[in-house]
């Protein structure tokens, strides 16, 4: 039944469109085969740049934003500060948009004219969603640290373990375990985003097609790039809904005992 429906409604939508008096118009301007096969090379070679900044922006963030949420979560008068701090940056950075920041770092940074600054765009681009992402990554990091009981910390502290014996030990891989779904969907979404750093003139895949389309006048090749991005993120996609169906089954079994 639910494969008939689903055939069903697929059919009845691809009737409507196909049959619709600017199909062949449409057609013809975004989904050309001869122009897909032929702009694909360049744009396959530009989605390398934004794997290559998935991969190093990745691993960034996740060191960014577990240290930001380690110094969220320090105690004490004498670490208020710190605790501001990042307060702050994470704030201003989740509440700034990502394309925002991607024109204040990569042009703001370039224009004070310091020695030693990079210029390169996929330097500037991958600082630029650290910053953003890392805000975010954080506040998933802060809330699996605070979830762990009080009691766990208080039985550390009584073994004679220091606090930074009972983060590494006791409370980050409870918290680990607690965020991993969450942390996957983030990743899903940068996978998206990296895609953005081509309004600094990285020739990444987006920007990649946008030359193609200058050249051709035909839209083909942003559909061409967009399906790269869905066959990337679409496996990591998975890979979180089974990730959060397992935290699922592991917390109903637990709840059961």
């Amino acid at each position: 039944m639910a494969l008939a429906s689903t055939l069903l409604f697929a059919a009845v939508a691809y009737l409507a469109v196909t049959s619709s008096p600017g199909w062949p118009r449409v057609q013809a301007t975004f989904f050309s085969p001869s122009v897909a096969l032929e702009s694909l090379p360049d744009i396959a070679r530009g989605l390398l740049v934004n794997l290559q900044v998935l991969v190093v922006g990745g691993l960034l963030v996740l060191l960014v934003g577990l240290g930001t949420a380690a110094l969220r979560t320090l105690r004490g008068p004498a670490f208020a500060p710190l605790r501001l701090l990042a307060t702050a940056y994470v704030d201003l950075f989740r509440g700034m948009p990502l394309i925002i920041v991607l024109y204040l770092v990569g042009f703001g940074f370039p224009a004070l004219g310091l020695q030693g600054v990079p210029t390169s765009p996929f330097v500037l681009g991958t600082a630029a969603i650290v910053l953003v992402y890392s805000a975010y990554v954080a506040e998933v990091f802060r809330a699996g640290i605070e979830s762990v009981h009080p009691s766990q910390r208080a039985a550390a502290r009584s073994l004679g373990l220091t606090h930074r014996q009972t983060m590494r030990i006791v409370v980050l891989p409870q918290a680990l375990r607690t965020v991993t779904p969450a942390l996957l969907n983030d990743f899903v979404a940068l996978q998206k985003d990296v895609g953005l750093i081509s309004v600094l003139g990285a020739v990444d895949a987006v920007r990649s097609a946008q030359i193609q389309v200058g050249q051709s006048f035909n839209f083909t090749p942003y559909v061409v790039a967009g399906l790269l991005f869905v066959l990337l993120a679409v496996p990591s996609a998975r890979l979180a809904d089974a990730v959060t169906a397992r935290a699922r089954r592991r917390q109903q079994s637990g709840s059961l005992l």
